[in-house]
């Protein structure tokens, strides 16, 4: 597959993520049904328009999942990309539409289709059935989907899959090298592969870290070895998030990971609260650099466990425009770049530099191979 900008572009894609997102973290979305352009004023979740970007000819359009473009992860992240192919090429056009259920999928994609798009980005593991069947129906159509690959590949889908194991267990040893309670937390939004992926990861770094310092530092909310845990349900409700996040708070967790889009905001929530009641608890973000996609939450956030969403769908839009598309299943990696964790901001000072020298020395066994990262969640 071509996806060459991932390889050179995607740690600082990482570090600049959904900057433009940001500024308009407080519009409101549009509703099912309707579609924004990156020109009407929708460019982060803004509300629905129906302008153009410039004279671009080439339509690119996005079905998001239901925790929609202002999720502050993959579905954000993939509108980011979107924009960024636009703002690249004046021959490109982009738009959305926004799933509030499962039941929009298919009709949102037979409206792009409709559309005479040029390409359709889905975004999510559970649109990949729906992105299938349209797929093998319409051959002549070019589609993109981000976090689901296909066995056997599918010639007409740009199927994008991130093997997050591999940062993820970076975040797991971070967590357990800072923890002083000798307990994190892990919890998922649904119970999906890319988010059990996430995870597994946290918990074997956790195990590989106990293992390298002796020490005994639990994980609560999951264990890759059973593949038993906890999952509020949903990528959208916040109030989920926060009480999950209370309750492992008080069982002793000085460090939260939620892999859960949207509902990682209402955890986020509940460890600044913790906080503000004399609490020292901080946490980690998933998808995007949370400083960047949730910069009141920073103080918070020793890093972030992400993945070139944006650079990914950027190259596959771009690749469609300039006839040079080829569909295929794209694994993103630590060696690729296309997974990495986030700078560490106000936690710079704070990380001992004996464990962000651990990490690179991690880093480094886990792409060299000499580190295993077991997940029970397919990565190709």
């Amino acid at each position: 597959m071509k996806h060459t900008a991932l390889l050179t572009a995607a740690a600082a894609a990482t570090a600049s993520i959904l900057l433009a997102a940001c500024g308009n973290s407080t519009a409101g979305a549009p509703s099912a049904g309707k579609s924004a352009s990156a020109s009407s004023g929708a460019s982060a979740g803004g509300s629905a328009g129906s302008g153009s970007v410039g004279s671009g000819k080439f339509l690119g359009c996005m079905v998001t999942d239901t925790g929609g473009i202002n999720d502050k992860s993959f579905n954000q992240s993939a509108w980011q990309g979107m924009q960024e192919a636009a703002s690249a090429d004046k021959n490109v056009t982009v738009k959305y539409l926004q799933s509030t259920t499962q039941s929009d999928y298919v009709p949102h994609i037979n409206a792009f289709l409709g559309d005479k798009c040029g390409i359709i980005v889905t975004v999510g593991y559970l649109m990949a059935q729906a992105t299938q069947a349209a797929a093998q129906k319409h051959p002549g159509n070019n589609f993109a989907i981000v976090d689901n690959a296909y066995t056997p590949q599918i010639k007409n889908v740009d199927a994008l899959l991130f093997n997050t194991v591999q940062d993820g267990f970076l975040g797991g040893y971070l967590a357990a090298g800072m923890s002083k309670s000798g307990k994190v937390a892990t919890f998922g939004g649904q119970e999906l592969p890319t988010v059990t992926i996430y995870m597994d990861g946290f918990w074997d770094g956790v195990q590989y870290y106990n293992a390298e310092h002796h020490k005994n530092v639990q994980v609560l909310g999951w264990n890759e070895k059973t593949q038993k845990g906890s999952f509020t349900g949903d990528f959208t409700d916040q109030t989920k998030g926060a009480t999950t996040t209370q309750t492992f708070i008080s069982e002793g967790a000085d460090i939260v990971f939620p892999v859960a889009g949207n509902v990682g905001l209402g955890a986020a929530k509940a460890v600044q609260q913790a906080n503000a009641s004399g609490g020292h608890v901080n946490m980690l973000w998933v998808d995007t650099d949370g400083c960047v996609s949730a910069p009141q939450y920073c103080k918070y956030m020793i890093s972030s466990v992400t993945k070139g969403i944006q650079t990914a769908v950027k190259d596959a839009v771009l690749s469609a425009e300039k006839n040079k598309f080829s569909g295929g299943n794209f694994i993103g990696t630590l060696s690729n770049g296309a997974v990495t964790m986030a700078p560490y901001h106000d936690f710079a000072g704070k990380v001992p530099a004996s464990l962000q020298a651990e990490l690179k020395t991690i880093q480094a066994g886990i792409e060299s191979g000499k580190i295993r990262t077991p997940t029970k969640a397919p990565v190709g």
